[in-house]
């Protein structure tokens, strides 16, 4: 499937924030970090620990 012009997606569109983090600290894009952090939620994740489990689990 293909995106129509002017169509944005969830890493598209949080990909437009600004990252407060230390450049040199990244391991990880923000837009994924949220990505993961709202699937882990969906799936049940309560907690910090949950959300870790969770996307070690993928």
């Amino acid at each position: 499937m293909t995106k129509d012009e002017g169509e944005m997606d969830f890493l598209d569109i949080f990909g437009q924030l600004d990252d407060p983090r230390i450049e040199r600290k990244k391991l990880h894009p923000m837009p994924e970090i949220l990505l993961l952090t709202l699937c882990a939620v969906i799936c049940g994740a309560e907690s910090w620990d949950d959300m870790e489990l969770f996307g070690k689990s993928l």
